[in-house]
């Protein structure tokens, strides 16, 4: 019988994926949490794995969710039974344990990693933060990205968004977001990136072939729009994460360049950064901030769970001043977002 912490957890994974728009996923974790595993050496790995297994942790659901994505774009007999196909419990498990027999040795190697999403949606409430800032400092910028996977949304100057309000972003853009848009929108301003950075722990180069199939594989199979951005996304790239503990890395690049705003910003990655790593981060910034002036100022831009709802929290310190802006809310996905932020355009 499935551990009990384990069943809870993909019960709650396969919620959230109801909730963001994906039944396929429902079904998936919601089979993975009742029925009975086959005997494989996954299945001694997941019954034994200790420590947070859940989403805001070690995410094993998604890991293995992942894992068989990945064997149906690589044409698994599994792609059968997913998406756009739609089978019964019974059938769509016969093969999912079809799967774990014969793929045993696959599913283990990959479950060694986290999930890599790089959800490019996301980058739409980068680039309203990148007009809000470029039109109150007037200044180029540099941006460092905490927990980039594969550096999609570092890109984000190049991105455009379309709103049933009007458009904003890039004036000839590699891909157009379509957010369910509610508020103000940001500023008229155009985004200078001179210098994109980030870094992530197991970063992956999109211009691989196997990490790119790790991008698309932690995509849910029954949002294919979610495999056309990041396709897109993909052939825009032209940078590469550095692989580091992402506060170690910024350590290194907190100094002021006159004429030039620094932007550190993360999209769901800090909630994931154990307590004591977020407190060292959160020091090294405002000790930055401290020495931060007009000409070189620095902005911190979050979009992470606060345990409140819905979605996550847009929040923006900026320095010199410790001026601090909550900015809205927005979906985890990107799906919608509610601006709230009602500054000076």
């Amino acid at each position: 019988m499935i551990p009990s912490a384990l069943s809870e957890a993909f019960a709650f994974q396969g919620q959230a994926c109801v909730e963001l728009g994906s039944p396929f996923m429902g079904q998936l974790c919601r089979l993975l949490s009742t029925r009975e595993w086959p005997e494989t050496s996954l299945r001694e790995r997941y019954f034994a794995w200790s420590g947070d297994i859940g989403p805001n942790a070690q995410s094993l659901p998604l890991r293995l969710a992942g894992g068989f994505h990945a064997l149906v774009l690589t044409n698994d007999p599994l792609e059968q039974v997913y998406p756009p196909n739609a089978v019964e419990d019974d059938v769509l498990w016969r093969a999912i344990c079809d799967a774990m027999l014969r793929q045993d040795a696959f599913l283990n190697d990959w479950v060694d990693s986290p999930p890599q999403t790089n959800e490019v949606r996301r980058a739409a409430v980068l680039i309203a933060v990148g007009q809000l800032l470029a039109n109150k400092f007037k200044l180029p910028m540099r941006v460092s990205e905490l927990g980039a996977s594969g550096g999609l949304n570092l890109m984000f100057d190049q991105f455009a968004v379309k709103t049933n309000g009007g458009s904003f972003g890039a004036t000839d853009p590699s891909l157009t977001l379509t957010p369910e848009w509610s508020g103000p929108l940001p500023p008229t301003a155009a985004i200078d990136v001179q210098q994109r950075q980030g870094v992530d722990l197991t970063p992956l180069n999109p211009r691989n072939q196997t990490d790119a199939m790790r991008l698309r594989a932690y995509l849910w199979p029954d949002q294919p729009e979610r495999l056309t951005r990041t396709n897109r996304a993909i052939a825009a790239n032209d940078v590469q994460v550095e692989q580091a503990d992402a506060i170690d890395w910024l350590a290194n690049k907190l100094d002021h360049k006159a004429g030039q705003l620094h932007l550190i910003y993360h999209t769901v990655a800090w909630q994931y950064f154990p307590d004591d790593v977020q407190a060292k981060g959160t020091d090294l910034i405002e000790q930055a901030g401290k020495h931060a002036t007009v000409d070189a100022p620095l902005a911190w831009f979050g979009m992470e769970a606060d345990g409140q709802s819905p979605g996550a929290a847009l929040t923006l310190r900026l320095w010199p001043g410790e001026i601090r802006l909550a900015l809205g809310r927005a979906d985890f996905h990107g799906r919608w977002i509610n601006w709230t932020y009602k500054g000076k355009k």
